[in-house]
C-alpha cells in the first residue's frame, strides 16, 4: 500500500513556493485546504482493479523549475495554428491568431490565467465541475500544481480549426511529477475542438497527475480529443469531467496509448435539460501493464443523451479493467443512457473485463448496454486470409477496425495519422500474441 504520509508538514514551504510564484492569494488558499483535506481523504473507487500500491501521491515540495524547451522539438509548431505547447511546468510556445483574441479567445497557460482572469478562473478550478475534496488524489493535485493551460471560448465564437494543446512530461530527472490542469470554458452559443496530446521525455519514474475540467454553458459545443502516450516509467492518473448546460454538447475521444500503469476517470454531466454527451475510448496494452478505466455519464437533466463506446485490445500479461457507468438521476425524465464495452484478448496471460453498470433512479428513460471479452473474430481472420492475407497482417488489420470508432473521431489528420503510428508500434513490440 502507498505509503500515508504527513502532508500538512509541507503547509509552509508550499505556500512560500506559491508565493514566490506570484500566485494570488485565493490559490494559495485553496492549495493549503486541499492539503488539510489529504489527511482524511479516500482514494476513488476503481471497480475490480486495485490502485492503492501505486505512487499517486508522493510526498514531495511543491517546486517550480524550467525545462528545457528542447524536449519538444519534435512538437509541429505553426505560426496559422491554435496551438499551446508545454514542457514540463515551461511554456514553449502560445499561437493565438489576432482574429480570434479580438473576439476574446483566451488561451494561456494557468497560472498567468489565475493572475490575470480570477473572474474566470476563481469559480471553475477544482470547484463544482471536480471538487478539490473530492479523494485523495484530487486534493493531491489541487495542492501539487505545477503546470497548465487555460482556454476561454466567448459567447457565440465558432472556431473552425482544432485548438492544439501538446503537454510534454519532463523525466529526464527523478522527483519530477507532472500535475497538470486544463481548464476549459465554453461561452455559450460557442462551437470548437480541442485536441490535447500528453509525451514523455526521459525515462526516469515519475508521476503524471493530469486533469481536464470543461465547462460547457447553453448551446455550446466541444469536441475534446486527447491521444495520450506517456512513457513506461510514468504512472498516470487522469481524470477528465465536464459540466454540460441546457441544449450543450461535449464529445470525448481518447486514445489511451501510455506506456506505464495507468488510471483514468472520464466523467460527463449532464446537468441541462437536452444536453449530450458521447465518450468513446480506445486503448491497447502490453507488457505488465496495467491499465483501469472507469467512464461515466451522468444523466441529470430532462432529456439528456449520454453514451459510452470503450474499446481495448490486451497483449501479453497486461491488464485492461473498463467499467462503464451510466448513473440516471431522479427527476431526469425523458433521458437516455447507453454504453458498448468490449475488450479484444490477444494472450492467454493477459486479464481483461468489461463491466457495464447502470444506475436508474427515474422512469420514463431509455437505457441499455453491451460488453464482451474475446478473441479475434475467426470469421473476419478466415476472409481476410482467404484473400492472401497473412495471419500477423490479418490481426492488425482487425484491431485497427476494432479501433476506428476513436480514430475517426479526432478531427485533426495528422493526430489520426500519429495514433494510428502509435498502435502499429505498440502491436509490433507485442508480437507475442496468440
Amino acid at each position: 500500500m502507498e505509503a500515508v504520509h504527513d502532508y500538512t508538514a509541507l503547509k509552509p514551504e508550499l505556500a512560500a513556493a506559491a508565493n514566490d510564484h506570484g500566485e494570488p492569494k485565493w490559490v494559495v488558499d485553496r492549495r493549503l485546504a486541499a492539503i488539510d483535506d489529504l489527511a482524511d481523504a479516500a482514494l476513488p473507487e476503481v471497480n475490480r482493479f486495485d490502485i492503492h500500491r501505486w505512487p499517486l501521491t508522493p510526498a514531495e515540495p511543491l517546486a517550480f523549475s524550467p525545462s528545457a524547451t528542447d524536449l519538444a522539438a519534435d512538437v509541429p509548431v505553426a505560426a496559422d495554428h491554435v496551438q499551446i505547447v508545454q514542457v514540463g511546468q515551461t511554456t514553449v510556445a502560445v499561437n493565438l491568431p489576432a482574429d480570434l483574441a479580438d473576439q476574446g479567445v483566451i488561451l494561456t497557460d494557468i497560472f498567468t490565467a489565475f493572475r490575470e482572469h480570477p473572474e474566470l478562473t476563481q469559480p471553475a478550478f477544482m470547484t463544482d465541475i471536480i471538487k478539490s475534496n473530492e479523494d485523495r488524489l484530487t486534493s493531491f493535485h489541487t495542492a501539487f500544481l505545477n503546470a497548465g493551460v487555460f482556454l476561454y471560448v466567448p459567447q457565440g465564437v465558432v472556431i473552425d480549426a482544432p485548438i492544439e494543446i501538446h503537454l510534454v512530461q519532463d523525466s529526464t530527472q527523478d522527483d519530477r511529477p507532472l500535475v497538470s490542469h486544463v481548464l476549459v470554458i465554453a461561452g455559450t452559443d460557442s462551437h470548437f475542438a480541442v485536441t490535447q496530446h500528453l509525451t514523455t521525455q526521459g525515462d526516469h519514474a515519475n508521476l503524471a497527475s493530469c486533469v481536464v475540467e470543461v465547462r460547457a454553458q447553453a448551446n455550446s459545443e466541444v469536441h475534446f480529443s486527447s491521444f495520450d502516450e506517456l512513457g513506461a516509467n510514468t504512472t498516470t492518473y487522469l481524470n477528465r469531467r465536464a459540466n454540460i448546460s441546457r441544449d450543450a454538447t461535449v464529445d470525448w475521444a481518447i486514445g489511451l496509448m501510455n506506456d506505464g500503469d495507468t488510471f483514468g476517470d472520464f466523467d460527463s454531466e449532464l446537468i441541462g435539460e437536452n444536453s449530450k454527451s458521447d465518450a468513446k475510448v480506445i486503448t491497447l496494452t502490453g507488457g505488465r501493464q496495467r491499465v483501469g478505466v472507469n467512464t461515466r455519464v451522468t444523466n441529470r437533466g430532462k432529456k439528456s443523451t449520454g453514451n459510452i463506446l470503450q474499446r481495448g485490445v490486451i497483449m501479453e500479461k497486461s491488464t485492461l479493467i473498463f467499467n462503464g457507468i451510466g448513473h440516471i438521476i431522479h427527476g431526469a425524465a425523458g433521458a437516455n443512457a447507453e454504453q458498448e464495452n468490449r475488450v479484444l484478448m490477444m494472450s492467454s496471460k493477459a486479464h481483461g473485463d468489461a463491466n457495464p453498470i447502470l444506475l436508474i433512479d427515474e422512469n420514463d428513460v431509455l437505457a441499455g448496454h453491451a460488453a464482451s471479452v474475446g478473441q479475434v473474430d475467426a470469421k473476419q481472420m478466415y476472409y481476410l486470409m482467404s484473400r492472401g492475407i497473412t495471419e500477423p497482417q490479418a490481426k492488425r488489420l482487425v484491431i485497427r477496425g476494432f479501433l476506428s470508432a476513436v480514430i475517426q473521431a479526432i478531427p485533426a489528420k495528422d493526430v489520426r495519422q500519429n495514433l494510428t503510428d502509435t498502435i502499429e508500434r505498440k502491436l509490433e513490440n507485442g508480437a507475442e500474441v496468440e
